[in-house]
């Protein structure tokens, strides 16, 4: 199954400026551990924002520069190729960004969301498409509050298709 993975605030808000624009501790302990063993697919500036391939993880990157190169990564021209890679994996992951995310849920080839809500508004200029109630139903849900080291409310939710 592909799963999309992302962590968004009150607004969809992604990031802003190639980055992150927040910092969870236990967002990005849950994405390692969801994701450590499996395919993670990509577009090139979410690779460039996180500047190498992760460890234990299969990394393509989806460009439209056929000459893009990076070691320990597999490179696509397309969101089709990407998934043609992963064809024999029981679980892979789409880590992003927004253009490709909007492109996996209009495109179908998504089986579930994996999303950590931030509830803040946050100044951003990507933006996680939305999530369509008849599309997507929630199968489960996790709600923490902030601690000393996350400092904002936020909730682990999955979404399954209801398609």
């Amino acid at each position: 199954m592909i799963t999309i993975i992302a962590a968004i605030g009150n607004n969809n808000e992604l990031g802003k400026g190639n980055d992150l624009i927040w910092h969870l501790p236990a967002d990005l302990q849950r994405f390692k551990k969801r994701t450590t063993g499996h395919a993670i697919i990509m577009g090139r500036n979410t690779f460039e924002s996180i500047g190498k391939p992760l460890p234990n993880r299969r990394s393509i990157i989806i460009t439209r520069n056929t000459s893009y190169q990076k070691e320990g990564c597999e490179i696509v021209h397309s969101l089709e190729d990407a998934i043609k890679l992963i064809e024999d994996q029981d679980d892979a992951f789409i880590i992003g960004g927004a253009q490709i995310y909007k492109e996996a849920m209009e495109k179908n080839v998504v089986g579930q969301l994996d999303i950590t809500k931030v509830y803040q508004d946050f100044d951003a200029d990507v933006f996680f498409p939305t999530i369509d109630s008849k599309t997507w139903k929630e199968v489960s849900r996790e709600d923490f509050s902030p601690d000393e080291k996350n400092l904002y409310t936020y909730s682990f939710i999955n979404y399954k298709s209801a398609t």
